[in-house]
């Protein structure tokens, strides 16, 4: 099957529709985008259609491409993804571009719920409590990253010192990927994908792919995930994640 015939056949299994021929202004952009996405990167690598589309929104939020994110919340649900899988993608990005884009991208979502019918709020993913968080985040942390951040950072200046490392263990692993929703091998893909979307966070990048070895994905979910990730991000991210990690993934 070429890639024209292939594009076609990923777009009716994500969107249930036809992908452009001579519609628009750019029907010539649109015929690039649409087979090189759909007929060609969708069919690198082995993941499937769900994680796929999750890394997709993962990116969209990232670089707040609003519109596209809509799509593909679309797209999600077409395809069987549940809303609290989608929340929860969303949701991770939080602690990694902040919480003001992270509230564009959460508006955007729910605004594709409810023109589906699906009623809000969704049911509360919350695994720890005010008690707890501290005690659980440092739990799913150690396990997979140890003490580095709490080691590197004791040369801050006063309350800093203890401050910074608590509110990354408390933030990120406790009120974020201690939640209900996806896996914590799902959660330390997707956090590869934010890092690298990102840009300038290669030490980083490196790093949370070593955690995401050490929960379960194997070096070719990776690299698949930096490929479906590199129409949405551009070239130079996906060169710059994969050279940063490169003696890992090899």
């Amino acid at each position: 099957m070429n890639r024209v015939k292939r594009c076609e056949e990923k777009f009716q299994e994500l969107f249930g529709a036809k992908p452009t021929a001579n519609e628009g202004n750019n029907p010539e952009f649109m015929r690039i985008l649409q087979r090189f996405i759909f007929g060609e990167v969708c069919y690198t690598g082995s993941l499937d259609n769900r994680m796929r589309e999750l890394i997709t929104i993962t990116v969209l939020a990232v670089n707040q491409t609003l519109p596209q994110l809509k799509a593909h919340t679309g797209a999600c649900l077409h395809i069987g993804i549940s809303p609290v899988e989608i929340r929860e993608t969303i949701y991770q990005c939080a602690p990694f571009i902040g919480f003001p884009k992270t509230l564009n991208a959460i508006a955007v979502i729910d605004e594709v719920f409810a023109e589906n019918g699906i009623s809000l709020p969704l049911e509360n993913g919350e695994a720890v409590t005010e008690e707890t968080r501290c005690k659980e985040g440092l739990a799913i942390q150690n396990s997979i990253y140890g003490t580095e951040i709490s080691d590197r950072y004791k040369w801050l200046p006063d309350e800093f010192a203890e401050a910074v490392p608590r509110f990354l263990t408390e933030l990120y692993f406790a009120d974020f990927a201690a939640r209900k929703g996806l896996n914590t091998k799902d959660r330390e893909l997707m956090t590869v994908v934010i890092l690298a979307a990102l840009g300038g966070a290669e030490a980083q990048v490196r790093r949370h792919v070593e955690g995401a070895l050490k929960v379960g994905n194997s070096k070719e979910e990776i690299v698949c995930a930096l490929v479906h990730a590199m129409p949405y991000m551009g070239i130079p991210r996906l060169f710059n994640a994969l050279n940063c990690s490169a003696e890992l993934l090899s």
